[in-house]
């Protein structure tokens, strides 16, 4: 197995040294293989709570024996899960029905999305299903839309549609991932987003139509003075390559380009008033003008969106989201602030409810291994930021370390300080569910943190392997089975 080590770092900030572990045998050490510290976290202004998942069986077997579902056939530009997927969002249930691309026959599954609804109650039902697309579109960087409904009984699943195109995700069966997707509280923003979803669904399929949606994101936020206002101070602030070099040829030609996006756009499209400019649907300028527009106004758009109202998606989450915000409360304030500020916990006490724990370690979306159920949190060293814990298992067998990165706001799976303790009675189970972890660790698994009380779960940063060729994690756990037996044999 890889080695436990405890290592005892200089500096302030150093606990009581809990725990000594050498190797009860050995496995090819991995080597450095992974990169700490990202940027910098922030909080994020929008509820971004946790999403829990479940993917093909899981996700069935949670909708066994229900009855009642509103069911809608969607086209997505989104990455869509091969298979069904169930998770909670914002009090709700939602089923996403997955998509098998090599169906056999005529009649070829799509995306499709279900929930629980009484049957004389529909008009709710959709209209927090079209919301729900609304923000899972913007948040996974595309739109979803829906073409048709039924209800039943049971869910209903939905034929392809001829000539439209769904992505497929390639990040194996569970890479479909909508966590932390925000909550949309305010309906000013959920109108918004409504009508980015309308817009994005258009482009390229009717881009005058598109337009207009996308002016309408503006256009429903703020009177027409402060929408001119706003657009004026916001040109020059946008990024995006396209929309930029447009904005430079209309300018060129001595274009007022807030203007133009009014009169040649907006206007244009949405009347065809006698001797007005409108976008005639025979004349090619006219198409090729607000095609070219386009990217502009698209960009102001998801500017809005993301910067005046601040609605993060999934990127953004990524990059600014204090992963350790559920476990800062159960600290003293006092550690949080002196690990924020890149220095160290002088006394474990300090730690709070987090000293001690008991936690729950997983692999995203599995349930926790049977040695992983109940752990026990023990801090080893801080410094820099950074607070460095084991949890150990409810038998004493298997050590697993991390860093708190509380200074970025990010939590880190250390695998070099990891594996089963000498002296401790190690077992197949042990065997089996550490080897599994190690290696789907090193395959950029997922790891989850659940400290015991209802405390959201904290997600580890996925290991990206250097100078190692990583192992399928079952084929990893065989022949660590039958080392061990082996070693047993002649014990």
């Amino acid at each position: 197995m890889p080695v436990a080590r405890h290592v005892e770092r200089p500096g302030q900030g150093t606990f009581a040294n809990r725990l000594r572990m050498t190797p009860t045998f050995q496995l090819p050490p991995p080597g450095g293989f992974f990169a700490l510290l990202g940027a910098h976290a922030t909080l994020l202004p929008m509820n971004t709570p946790y999403v829990p998942h479940l993917f093909g069986v899981a996700a069935l077997d949670r909708i066994s024996g229900r009855r009642g579902w509103l069911s809608v056939g969607v086209v997505s530009s989104i990455a869509w899960s091969q298979e069904d997927v169930w998770i909670e969002y914002d009090g709700q249930e939602y089923f996403l029905q997955g998509v098998n691309p090599k169906q056999e026959g005529e009649v070829r599954s799509a995306p499709g999305i279900s929930t629980p609804a009484e049957q004389d109650n529909m008009d709710e039902a959709m209209a927090r299903l079209y919301r729900f697309t609304s923000i899972l579109g913007f948040y996974k960087r595309g739109y979803v839309d829906i073409t048709n409904r039924n209800w039943g009984t049971f869910i209903v699943r939905f034929g392809a549609v001829r000539d439209v195109y769904t992505e497929i995700t390639q990040g194996g069966a569970h890479g479909f991932d909508c966590n932390h997707m925000p909550i949309i509280e305010d309906d000013q923003v959920r109108k918004a987003l409504a009508f980015l979803r309308e817009g994005r669904r258009l482009s390229r399929v009717h881009d005058a139509y598109s337009f207009l949606s996308f002016f309408k994101v503006i256009e429903s936020q703020m009177l027409s003075e402060q929408r001119v206002e706003w657009v004026g101070k916001n040109l020059d602030q946008l990024a995006e390559e396209r929309a930029v070099k447009r904005i430079k040829e209309l300018r060129d030609q001595g274009v007022d380009v807030n203007k133009h996006l009014f009169d040649s756009g907006r206007c244009a499209v949405a009347h065809a008033s006698i001797g007005k400019i409108i976008v005639d649907p025979d004349i090619p300028a006219d198409r090729q003008r607000i095609a070219a527009d386009l990217c502009i106004i698209e960009a102001l758009a998801n500017r809005y969106i993301k910067v005046e109202v601040g609605v993060p998606d999934e990127m953004d989450v990524y990059s600014n989201r204090d992963r350790l915000v559920p476990w800062y409360s159960l600290m003293k304030s006092e550690a949080v602030e002196a690990l924020k500020a890149g220095g160290a916990v002088e006394d474990a006490r300090q730690l709070g409810q987090l000293e001690g724990a008991t936690v729950s370690v997983n692999l995203w979306p599995h349930p926790p291994a049977d040695q992983f159920r109940e752990m026990t949190l023990l801090p080893t060293d801080s410094g820099d930021g950074v607070l460095r814990f084991v949890t150990l298992s409810s038998r004493g067998t298997i050590v697993l370390a991390f860093a708190m990165d509380v200074a970025n706001g990010k939590l880190h799976t250390l695998l070099n300080e990891c594996g089963l303790r000498q002296g401790a009675e190690i077992a197949e189970q042990d065997i089996e569910d550490f080897t599994r972890y190690f290696h789907s660790v090193i395959g950029n698994g997922t790891v989850e943190l659940r400290i015991k009380g209802g405390v959201e779960p904290v997600g580890c940063e996925v290991v990206i392997p250097v100078n190692i060729i990583p192992q399928a994690p079952e084929e990893a756990v065989q022949r660590a089975l039958e080392q061990f037996r082996r070693s047993q044999q002649h014990a």
